[in-house]
């Protein structure tokens, strides 16, 4: 059983700057595809960035240029930062991880970015 723990949202001004972690545990051998999502009130939830075992990466085009993910292997932690950060950013951002097919949901954290 796997289990995701994000943190680090908040609230920020328009421009600003945050940075999320996602701590993974419980899984025995490496995880080999994670990725962010997010939610907004009422909208469906949306992929925003994936990074693989071998840190090839892919984003969301509202994102490109703002958003990184990166991931420590020795931490098991995956991390997004998110930078000129805009209003239409608020949402929960949730971990997400796939794991011998079974899939696992982090509790998600608020970003809330003021205009």
């Amino acid at each position: 059983q796997v289990q995701l723990v994000e943190s680090g949202g908040g609230l920020v001004q328009a421009g600003g700057s945050l940075r999320l972690s996602c701590a993974a545990s419980g899984s025995r051998f490496s995880i080999n595809v994670m990725r962010w999502y997010r939610q907004a009130p009422g909208k469906q939830r949306d992929l925003v960035a994936t990074i693989t075992s071998g840190d090839s990466t892919n984003y969301a085009d509202s994102v490109k240029g703002r958003f990184t993910i990166s991931r420590d292997n020795a931490k098991n932690t995956v991390y997004l930062q998110m930078n000129s950060l805009k209003p239409e950013d608020t949402a929960v951002y949730f971990c997400n991880a796939i794991y011998y097919a079974q899939n696992y949901w982090g509790q998600g954290t608020q970003v809330t970015v003021s205009s």
